[in-house]
């Protein structure tokens, strides 16, 4: 619990949680505004030009079709903020700081963990209210029909892509953490990661689509979206969870046998 309480004081940093907030937030609602407004457009309303008509906001999920599909973007900034807060032990030396106190290392990974988990559930929360209301604001200049957002199936959907979303997020973050420890720094961290996820990987799906079926970054958002039409969502579950155990076990072991020093 020292050690939770330890992180948490970190992450609650105005600094850090209102500027991780607000790209959140700022993500989201560009995001759902696109959704709605541009719905007759014939470039799309969606990511990479999709058209996501009426009839699909219409149904008892509509309400938060737009937050399942900002949920990678979500993780991205977990992602960030995971890898940032575990690396930076190494770069500004504060790890030895914490041995002393704690000397069980895998404590101190698993306190850090949690810590961490609560913070974007948090963001996943925050951002989740604010999508629906921005779809409810919105629907009604774009002609969408609301009746079955409320009802126990919307209720149903909410609940569900919350959950997706979450697990997603927090896997994406964990991604985050496995980068940090391997690489301890977290300029280094951070940038890889995005550049795999956001660069690379649509680079490589690009030349080659079938890869996308079994890339990292890409099963993650497949979760938040509750499946895909290319992925299923059984399938982006179980990969996904496989990279992350995986990931999560070599940092972990290398974690608490490699010196401290950066």
């Amino acid at each position: 619990m020292r050690v939770i309480r330890a992180e948490w004081r970190k992450l609650r940093r105005p600094t850090l949680f209102l500027g991780t907030l607000g790209a959140a937030l700022f993500f989201t609602g560009l995001t759902n505004t696109f959704l709605y407004l541009m719905i007759d457009s014939e470039g799309g309303n969606s990511d990479r030009g999709r058209e996501v008509g009426r009839e699909v906001l219409n149904l008892a999920g509509g309400s938060v079709y737009g937050f399942s599909s900002v949920g990678g973007l979500l993780g991205v900034i977990a992602l960030c903020v995971f890898a940032a807060q575990t690396a930076q032990e190494y770069t500004y030396g504060t790890l030895r700081n914490l041995l002393v106190r704690q000397p069980g290392r895998l404590r101190i990974l698993a306190g850090k963990l949690i810590a961490m988990k609560f913070f974007a559930l948090i963001l996943v929360l925050i951002s989740a209210a604010v999508s629906v209301g921005i779809s409810v604001a919105l629907s009604g200049r774009a002609k969408v029909e609301t009746d079955l957002w409320f009802t126990a199936s919307g209720f149903h959907a909410i609940g569900q892509t919350l959950l997706n979303v979450t697990i997603s997020v927090i896997y994406f973050g964990i991604v985050g953490m496995v980068l940090g420890l391997l690489l301890r720094s977290p300029i280094s961290a951070i940038s890889i990661g995005v550049l795999w996820l956001l660069i690379i990987e649509n680079l490589i799906g690009a030349v080659k689509p079938v890869t996308l079926d079994w890339m990292p970054g890409n099963q993650l958002s497949t979760i938040a979206q509750g499946g895909s039409p290319d992925v299923s969502y059984s399938h982006a579950l179980i990969l996904g969870t496989l990279y992350v155990f995986v990931g999560s076990i070599v940092a972990a072991t290398l974690f608490s046998r490699r010196d401290v020093a950066n």
